[in-house]
């Protein structure tokens, strides 16, 4: 039987699956290279068969970053408040999200990553983690050869 806060917590994990909101990652308490400014809290952590579920709330300060990384497993996420710059790779924008916005990282060392706070107030998000058991949330990268980290 669980009890109310489990069940609530049950229930929007539930929720953000059904709305396509892949856990998140690394130890975004982001442990990507070289990540700084980040913080996170851990929602709720589930395992089923053979994946985990992990929703955390990840903060990056103004100026800060997630670091250089990838996720060997699927990661959505919604920005609750400020601004996400993503960048791929080949030091190319991919994306900026604004509070109401989702995103969804694809998985494997094939997509290296990085996400910065580009504004002047803390970026805060959602992300829920769909993640082999056994597995880091996120493995750190070096950077690819960008201008910034």
């Amino acid at each position: 039987m669980f009890t109310r806060s489990r069940s609530l917590a049950l229930t929007t994990l539930t929720t953000l699956a059904t709305a396509g909101l892949a856990l998140a990652a690394s130890p975004m308490t982001a442990s990507a290279t070289p990540g700084t400014g980040v913080s996170a809290v851990t929602l709720t952590d589930y395992t089923v068969g053979g994946t985990e579920y992990v929703l955390k709330e990840i903060t990056v300060a103004p100026g800060g970053s997630t670091g250089w990384h990838y996720h060997p497993g699927a990661v959505s996420g919604l920005v609750r408040k400020g601004v996400l710059s993503h960048f791929d790779s080949t030091c190319a924008s991919d994306g900026v999200y604004r509070p109401g916005q989702t995103i969804s990282e694809a998985s494997g060392d094939g997509y290296v990553h990085i996400g910065r706070n580009l504004g002047k107030t803390p970026l805060v998000l959602e992300v829920l983690y769909r993640n082999p058991v056994g597995q880091p949330l996120a493995v750190d990268a070096p950077n690819p050869g960008c201008s910034f980290q």
